[in-house]
């Protein structure tokens, strides 16, 4: 048994026993009697050179370039295993040019054909004007006959269309082309310089045109203007009057209203006054007010203490309740917590024994297993080497019918054979009659015209006669009569020419 993996960009494909058809494996162990083949899925690329005809008969010459490789999914592969990849005779890779020679004839070959069917059905424009349609229906096509190969085109690429040997219909087209774009450039040319100075004059016309109309323009907002400063300068007169005139009026306004301030001012300066004085005489009374409350408060706060101080000693007291509990209960979960980590370390120790226990077990079976494999490999090789031994003894005993005489005689088969016989046949009793009706033949034969029914009488009472012996049943009496208590020897009687007679009934 081998262990073979293939690189990424190959498969295995293994056939042999226990396998139907192919199976494919990045990984397998190849068993004995079992043979193993790798292939390479990369992609590969080739050219040809593709001489085809229009449907008017137009000959031309079109490269391109295909690149193509095994699809990467089981049903494809299998097809390409079962199917392509039997040029190689070993299990080393088949990415070589000579391991894929047979595939690129296939893929050129239904290249060409598709190809071809293509083209005749088309035009030289629509090849020129459909290219890219003319480049999917040469891939769709070719694509469904590499299918049932296992074969995926990835890429297409056709170049541009030559003339073939003899032909020059792309060198015209190419001609004509060329001398349609020079005399076009040349009615181009032509165009532009008439466009050119038709659009000069049209330009200083219209430059002089507008150059009078800014002048006119300009005179006409010259005089609007002057008018419009004339105006604006009348009104600023008038208007400097009316806001001397305004000034007058406000300093008067301002003196009057700085006045009666000062007046108001005054009577509030004297309302302050009268009002900071009431404040003086409640300020007194207040702070006497607040004298009394704080020497009460302070009463008050004595005996808050004297009551607190009582709280604190009864707090004291129940802290050092909640720290006894507390303390208990610190020790109950530190003593559940060791039993916990004890039941812990105990399943784990238990379970690294089992673990070691099973391991152990494993490499037993393993050796055991390595053992029997060895066993029966040496057997095989013993039986293959005495095989090699009988057949060169067949060949010296002249073949294979001269070997099992030889094999037959060496261990006794046929003495065994005629034990076997004997003892089958011990302690039977067979009874066995012979009885003869004369010569058959001479002259006597052929001078008794009643022989053959006589003959006939002869017969029929012996066989009775042993029918009736071995099954017990007799024959009607209108055909025949059997002696009571007579043996069966004694149904017949001989002549002396070894005749049988028939008794007579009495």
């Amino acid at each position: 048994m081998w262990y073979h993996v293939s690189e990424p960009n190959s498969y295995l494909a293994i056939t042999g026993v226990n396998i139907d058809t192919v199976r494919i494996a990045k990984k397998a162990f190849v068993k004995p009697l079992q043979k193993v083949t790798k292939f390479s899925i990369t992609p590969f690329d080739f050219s040809l050179q593709l001489q085809a005809m229009t449907i008017e008969k137009l000959q031309f010459a079109l490269p391109a370039v295909f690149t193509i490789g095994p699809e990467d999914t089981p049903d494809a592969l299998q097809k390409y295993a079962s199917l392509l990849t039997g040029q190689a005779g070993d299990v080393n890779s088949q990415s070589n040019s000579s391991g894929r020679g047979h595939v690129q004839d296939i893929v050129k070959g239904i290249i060409e054909g598709e190809t071809r069917v293509i083209v005749s059905g088309m035009s030289m424009d629509e090849i020129f004007k459909e290219r890219k349609m003319f480049k999917e229906k040469v891939i769709a096509n070719v694509q469904g006959e590499l299918s049932q190969f296992g074969l995926k085109i990835y890429n297409a690429n056709v170049k541009e269309l030559h003339d073939t040997p003899g032909s020059e219909y792309f060198a015209f087209l190419s001609r004509k082309a060329h001398e349609g774009a020079l005399n076009q450039a040349k009615i181009d040319v032509a165009e532009a310089r008439m466009r050119g100075e038709i659009g000069e004059k049209e330009k200083q016309g219209l430059t002089a045109q507008h150059i009078s109309k800014i002048e006119a323009d300009t005179a006409i907002k010259e005089t609007e203007r002057k008018k419009d400063k004339a105006t604006a300068e009348a009104s600023f007169s008038v208007r400097q009057q009316e806001l001397n005139m305004e000034v007058q009026q406000a300093t008067i306004k301002a003196k009057r209203a700085a006045e009666a301030r000062d007046a108001e001012l005054s009577k509030d300066v004297e309302k302050k006054r009268a009002e900071m004085e009431l404040e003086r005489l409640r300020a007194v009374d207040v702070v006497k007010s607040v004298i009394a409350r704080e020497t009460q408060e302070q009463k008050a706060d004595a005996a808050a203490y004297t009551t607190k101080k009582t709280q604190t000693a009864s707090d004291a007291k129940l802290y050092q309740q909640q720290k006894s509990t507390d303390a208990a209960q610190y020790e109950t979960q530190k003593s559940a917590d060791a039993r916990q980590y004890s039941t812990v370390k105990a399943a784990e120790a238990d379970y690294l024994a089992r673990v070691k226990k099973a391991e152990a077990d494993l490499i037993t079976a393993e050796k055991a297993a390595q053992a029997t494999f060895v066993t029966r490999k040496r057997e095989a090789e013993g039986m293959l080497e005495m095989a090699k031994a009988y057949q060169a003894l067949s060949q010296v005993m002249g073949g294979p019918e001269g070997l099992m005489q030889f094999l037959m005689i060496e261990r006794g088969v046929y003495g065994d054979l005629a034990n076997a016989n004997a003892k089958a046949i011990q302690g039977l009793q067979p009874k066995i009659s012979v009885w003869n009706t004369g010569s058959a033949g001479g002259e006597g034969a052929m001078g008794d015209p009643t022989a053959p029914l006589r003959n006939i009488f002869q017969a029929l009472p012996p066989l009775f006669s042993t029918i009736n012996d071995q099954t017990g049943i007799s024959p009607p009496a209108w055909m025949a009569q059997m002696p009571n208590g007579a043996p069966s020897t004694a149904v017949t009687s001989r002549a002396p020419n070894g005749q049988a007679v028939i008794p007579k009934k009495a």
